[in-house]
């Protein structure tokens, strides 16, 4: 189906739309790509981030495009946020980036605008998923975006198939209160994390790609960028754990309260009995366990292991509340006695005020084991039957 450019023209207009290009020494390639752009719109920002081949000598023919030029080359992340600053103080709502080693096509910028306005929400981010599997693509650019592509789902709960790729459209309006620590590549993946806890919505859209290796400079360094995204990703798998699942399983219960937490999101969720009691099974066991301060990390990232249930597995591992800890360590602590045959006196008040417990530490760790199978075993068992009860219910009164 062929393109009506003014069409696109207006609606880019309509939108708020700009497009930034942030450029560093692509002198081979930032002149056909401005053209191609200047086909769908003069509402152009190039950030020229302290090239020192003839990019700057290519930008001043084109006076029509917004310019800012860098001193000193601080990375593409930086470049962007400069970018998304500017699009602000021009007015902007809207903005697509794309590549300036042209790798990207801009007859594909049609895509992000007729997408954008078929959205029912406007507070969308759209990333062009590139065919990895195209047999120009590099095989460090395909595992970098598996990689990146995994670690954005663990942070967000969200699958996309390229979350790498530099052509997207970004609703800076709804980003600009956000705060940024990444100045490099590692920023792209930050800024999609951040607004995907936001509440933005996240998606891809197919777009094409070429590598041309004649034309084509990579500024992308595998180890010291790899490193960088690494560690990135660990402090946003920590904050995700920490905070964010917390707070998003918070928010749902104080929205909902306790008896429509517990019917949507235990009793009526689409898991099946089988699921949900693994769940809780898995919440208890973290719980009761000796694990602590690693409780919420292990039960998230074991309950996504186990593609479980992530809201029940964290509620339930709540057991271990700080009120009812010296009970578990009092139990924990009689249950190891009895298994390893000891006979160790002392009350209640003791586990309180001094954690007599502490200096008995096989024995705790024992039956605090044991406490927490037998536990998850039982209540996880017990649920199952009284799910499977219910659904049978709820199935008969459907069809009654």
């Amino acid at each position: 189906m062929p393109i009506n450019t003014p069409s696109i023209q207006e609606s880019i207009e309509q939108l708020k739309c700009c497009v930034v290009i942030p450029t560093y020494n692509n002198e081979k390639t930032i002149r056909k790509v401005i053209l191609g752009v200047l086909v769908y719109t003069k509402d152009i920002i190039v950030i020229n981030d302290g090239s020192t081949d003839n990019t700057a000598g290519i930008l001043s023919e084109f006076t029509q495009v917004t310019r800012v030029d860098l001193k000193d080359n601080k990375g593409k992340g930086n470049a962007l946020r400069i970018g998304f600053k500017k699009a602000l103080e021009l007015g902007f709502s809207y903005a697509i980036t794309i590549d300036s080693d042209g790798q990207h096509f801009p007859e594909d910028i049609p895509v992000f605008i007729n997408a954008l306005q078929q959205e029912d929400t406007k507070n969308v981010l759209y990333i062009g998923a590139r065919n990895m599997q195209q047999t120009d693509v590099p095989k460090k650019s395909s595992f970098g975006n598996k990689f990146s592509n995994f670690w954005f789902w663990f942070e967000t709960g969200i699958s996309l198939k390229d979350t790498q790729s530099g052509f997207r459209l970004y609703p800076i309006t709804e980003l600009k209160g956000l705060k940024f620590y990444t100045p490099k590549f590692e920023f792209e993946i930050e800024i999609i994390v951040r607004a995907a806890w936001k509440g933005t919505l996240v998606k891809n859209l197919p777009v094409r790609v070429t590598y041309n290796e004649e034309e084509r400079v990579s500024h992308f360094r595998p180890f010291q960028d790899f490193t960088r995204i690494s560690i990135l990703n660990t402090w946003l798998v920590l904050i995700a754990l920490f905070y964010i699942k917390p707070r998003d399983l918070y928010r749902r219960f104080k929205k909902k309260g306790f008896r429509r937490f517990l019917k949507e999101d235990l009793l009526q969720s689409n898991d099946s009995p089988r699921k949900k009691a693994f769940s809780i099974a898995l919440g208890v066991f973290i719980g009761l366990s000796p694990l602590w301060g690693l409780q919420t990390v292990l039960v998230f990232s074991l309950a996504i292991l186990l593609k479980l249930n992530k809201a029940i597995a964290f509620a339930f591992s709540n057991v271990s509340l700080p009120p009812f800890i010296p009970f578990i360590l009092y139990a924990s602590s009689k249950i190891g006695q009895f298994i390893l045959g000891e006979n160790i006196s002392y009350t209640l008040d003791d586990m309180t005020t001094n954690f007599e417990v502490l200096k008995h530490l096989k024995t705790y760790i024992v039956g605090s084991l044991t406490l927490a199978a037998v536990s998850a075993i039982v209540i996880g068992f017990s649920t199952y039957l009284f799910l499977t009860v219910f659904e049978k219910r709820k199935m008969i009164g459907q069809n009654g």
